[in-house]
């Protein structure tokens, strides 16, 4: 039998909702103005000739930097709310079932596939346990560091009766010990959401051709492809 009369199979689940998925996009570009408005704000461009009000150049840098924040801390709190709201494969990332002695079991399945170690993968609807897990560390509360420690900056410049500084300045600061501290902190947690967004540019890249199950199509259309021997049990 020739290539072309290969039998072939296909199935397909909708599993990611049009809120989600918008919300991963905006997130995303939020994320990489922030990363790169940040850097510039730890290591400053040179000094532009003329007039400051001409430019205002490292003025936008920290507006685009606010803005990008403020976007960001909207799209989490609405991501929270889609966890009650949306389907069970939106509350995944936010309550992974570690209780669970079969969770651990795969996730050292995947462990081991990533690490090229068996030659099959297992099959999921949504995430898989090693992305799950990964994605609750990470994601979840890496942001949330991020989100507590940036308004605690913010509420420095706002000054002592802004709302920033009375929940957030007021306490993050002398936890850290100064200011300069919480400003490393929320530096280093910029490299460690970089470092994440790569790790999951390339597993997703990975899956999607080696997995024989779409991955980044599927946060464009909402529905996941599984080829070869079908979807997995659990979409049946």
């Amino acid at each position: 039998m020739s290539a072309s009369q290969t039998p072939h199979s296909e199935d397909a689940v909708y599993v990611y909702e049009a809120p989600l998925r918008i919300w991963h996009w905006v997130n995303a570009f939020a994320i990489l103005t922030l990363a790169g408005t940040g850097y510039l704000i730890g290591s400053p461009p040179p000094a532009v000739g003329g007039e400051a009000s001409s430019s205002f150049l490292f003025g936008w840098i920290r507006y685009l930097h606010f803005v990008a924040g403020y976007v960001l801390i909207v799209g989490f709190a609405f991501r929270i709310y889609w966890v009650f709201a949306g389907n069970s494969h939106a509350r995944q990332i936010f309550l992974p079932p570690v209780w669970k002695g079969r969770f651990w079991k795969e996730l050292w399945h995947e462990v081991l596939w990533y690490a090229m170690l068996v030659r099959e993968p297992l099959k999921y609807s949504g995430h898989n346990p090693l992305a799950t897990l990964a994605m609750h560390l990470l994601f979840v509360w890496f942001t949330i560091f991020m989100i507590v420690t940036g308004l605690a900056l913010y509420g420095e410049g706002a000054g002592m009766d802004s709302w920033q500084h009375n929940l957030f300045s007021s306490w993050v600061i002398p936890l850290f010990g100064q200011s300069q501290d919480v400003h490393t902190w929320h530096h280093l947690g910029m490299w460690a959401i970089i470092c994440f967004v790569i790790i999951h540019i390339y597993a997703a890249v990975r899956e999607d051709i080696m997995s024989k199950q779409s991955i980044i199509s599927s946060m464009f259309s909402g529905w996941r492809t599984f080829r070869g021997d079908g979807a997995p049990p659990d979409v049946h």
